[in-house]
């Protein structure tokens, strides 16, 4: 073994191995044991350094889950206190609201995203745009019916992309068909969740802006 993977051996922790009947195994990927002398030393380190990294971002994480929560609870003290004030309580989810400090130099954001879906109407809406496409002369057409067809595709998880469906009820068309199926599209939006956001923010040195303090590994 040589100096760099002796030093990754002793700061990694120990591979995930089973002891049978005083043996040890390491688990492969399809569930078999394997006996420790035979694995690979490099895939033992792999395993070593991957585990060692996990443990290390499952710590943090558990450190931020208790972040956030925190953060809520003062800033809805906060909210409490300032409510009371004035004889209000507040009731509920608390958002859309933004708290600076006296002097500026730093804001939270706090705000309630509202999550959209489609029942069943929004089928029906797909059916009757597509009868006015075929209606309509076709040249001209060629690219709204690319849009559309774009707006009702679906992702890798099957969910229709509801800001882009929505965005077709900005297009002004006199047509009965049309008019019906953005009454049906309208009808068929289901919230089937509210997502609360915290988000803190730093003034730009020129004072011009606020940058967002970053939470998240991408943007650090």
């Amino acid at each position: 073994m040589n100096e760099n993977m002796q030093a990754l051996h002793d700061d990694a922790p120990k591979a995930a191995t089973i002891t049978v009947e005083d043996k040890d195994y390491m688990r492969d990927a399809r569930g078999n044991l394997v006996p420790v002398e035979n694995v690979m030393e490099v895939d033992i380190l792999r395993d070593q350094t991957v585990r060692g990294i996990v443990k290390e971002v499952e710590f943090m994480s558990m450190g931020l889950k208790a972040l956030k929560a925190k953060l809520f609870k003062d800033a809805d003290a906060f909210l409490d206190l300032s409510s009371e004030r004035y004889g209000a309580k507040q009731g509920g989810k608390k958002g859309n609201v933004t708290l600076m400090t006296y002097d500026g130099e730093y804001k939270v954001s706090i705000d309630i995203q509202d999550v959209l879906s489609f029942d069943e109407r929004i089928q029906t809406a797909k059916v009757l745009i597509d009868s006015c496409i075929h209606k309509w002369t076709a040249g001209a057409n060629d690219n709204l019916r690319v849009l559309i067809n774009d707006a009702f595709r679906v992702d890798k998880r099957g969910n229709l992309d509801t800001k882009r469906i929505l965005e077709l009820r900005g297009y002004k068309v006199e047509d009965e068909d049309w008019s019906k199926a953005m009454t049906a599209i309208g009808e068929s939006i289901k919230i089937t969740m509210s997502r609360r956001y915290i988000r803190v923010y730093r003034r730009s040195p020129d004072g011009k802006s606020y940058r967002m303090i970053p939470l998240d590994f991408a943007s650090i």
